[in-house]
């Protein structure tokens, strides 16, 4: 069997969302829009039930699902979904000394990532999930 297309070109995937999230955050540095992707994704992460976490992480970009799940601790207390502002505070305190993003980093990332999945999937992914989470990921304007 060969590779499937999803892993065969899975880097330059993940390079060119890394690019097209830098140009939106207006970042300077490819680890600045790393720094808001891990904190985005593990802000959503703490609000999901185990269930809720592998349906969304398989509508991912394999290298989106690796971070996604990396370090995960699963005996974590979930979080109650919040504000945007709020969740978004929450992205920029992860690593407090080291983010630089902007107080719109959950939509700016929402709206980039509707540009690199399955966008058919990840609706069927979504549905499945809370309302909250779905308003995480809502599709926005580019």
């Amino acid at each position: 069997m060969p590779i499937p297309m999803e892993y065969a070109y899975a880097s330059r995937d993940f390079d060119a969302f890394v690019e097209a999230l830098r140009q939106r955050l207006d970042h300077v540095t490819r680890h600045q829009t790393y720094q808001t992707v891990e904190s985005v994704l593990r802000v959503f992460r703490r609000r999901l039930s185990l269930r809720d976490a592998v349906i969304f992480a398989d509508a991912l970009p394999p290298v989106l699902r690796a971070i996604f799940v990396a370090r995960w601790n699963p005996d974590e207390p979930r979080r109650p979904f919040d504000t945007p502002a709020r969740l978004n505070r929450e992205v920029q305190e992860f690593r407090i000394d080291h983010d630089f993003s902007p107080d719109t980093a959950i939509e700016d990332m929402a709206t980039v990532l509707w540009s690199f999945v399955d966008a058919q999937a990840f609706e069927r992914a979504l549905a499945r999930l809370p309302a909250e989470a779905r308003s995480f990921w809502a599709r926005r304007e580019a």
